[in-house]
């Protein structure tokens, strides 16, 4: 038989039940691929984190992370929610404010800023890759019919474009809030029209109109590639919209840093508030981060037959 100790988290939020749940195992680097799948199949959350031994002096671990159905070379939550889990483990250790991680993953080394306060981690951030701003696509009626809204629903005046930092996301702009909790992806359309195409596997729907006054911006993500019917809070959504929104001039023009605050996960019960930082000069991204906190939420075994 073999035990395996996991610990279970909330990220993207500072209060129970909300965020984007996540279970880490931490891992010696024993278990195959093909495990790590049927662990985070048996879970069935949005994803799972396996943190193992760093195969470099350059990391602090290895991050293999899993959705239901297939591994991912990089996520947002679950590499915010490693960093949480490895900062409290290391709190004795850890320096008041701001302390750095590296974490080895699929698309390189990321590296990851750990917040300290009053003996807690409070806030935790990584960096993601340049953004790289993919096709256009012009066919609002599909779209619509892609989300079951009518074609106003959609801001005419914004592309809907897709954009990556690891992995690609098709960014929607959206008129209203009331257009957003309309939304209802449509998977027989999705399969027709939409599957095939490597540039939009992940929707990302978004309107300026939020709930909560400290938001700028609402959004949510559907992931039916990925097996996920929609997710409370995506990380790795958050770099490319940070880089939608000041691309366009859809917030306020900054001669400093973007600091952008996103909403996402309340059609789902499930508020997530996820900060964006994006540094640009001239047409040249210097930097894009994204953070958020967490919180722990319990502690769990599997026991099974090797």
């Amino acid at each position: 038989m073999q035990t395996l100790h996991y610990t279970l988290i909330d990220v993207f939020t500072n209060q129970a039940f909300g965020g984007n749940q996540l279970a880490v195992f931490k891992e010696n680097g024993n278990l195959s691929t093909e495990m790590m799948q049927k662990i985070a199949r048996e879970l069935n959350l949005s994803e799972t984190v396996f943190m193992r031994p760093s195969r470099s002096a350059a990391a602090d671990k290895e991050l293999r992370i899993f959705t239901p159905q297939i591994e991912l070379p990089i996520a947002g939550h679950p590499t915010i929610g490693a960093g949480y889990v490895l900062g409290m483990d290391r709190i004795s250790t850890m320096k008041s404010r701001l302390n750095q991680l590296v974490f080895e993953t699929g698309v390189g080394n990321i590296n990851v800023t750990v917040k300290k306060e009053n003996d807690m981690i409070s806030f935790v951030e990584m960096n993601q890759k340049t953004p790289v701003f993919g096709p256009v696509f012009h066919n609002i009626k599909r779209v619509a019919e892609l989300l079951a809204i009518s074609s106003e629903d959609i801001d005419s005046n914004l592309p809907i474009q897709s954009i990556s930092t690891g992995v690609p996301f098709l960014l929607i702009p959206i008129r209203t809030l009331s257009a957003m909790e309309r939304i209802s992806l449509q998977t027989d359309v999705w399969n027709k029209f939409f599957s095939e195409d490597k540039n939009i596997k992940h929707i990302y729907a978004f309107t300026t109109e939020t709930i909560y006054e400290s938001s700028d911006v609402h959004s949510r993500m559907f992931a039916p590639a990925m097996g996920i019917t929609e997710d409370p809070a995506t990380g790795n959504a958050n770099g490319p919209l940070g880089a939608y929104l000041v691309e366009y001039s859809v917030i306020p023009k900054s001669e400093q840093t973007y600091k952008i605050r996103n909403e996402q996960g309340i059609e789902m019960k499930r508020p997530s508030f996820i900060d964006i930082s994006i540094s640009k000069k001239g047409n040249v991204y210097e930097n894009v981060s994204i953070g958020g906190s967490s919180v722990m939420m319990g502690s769990g075994q599997l026991v099974f037959e090797v």
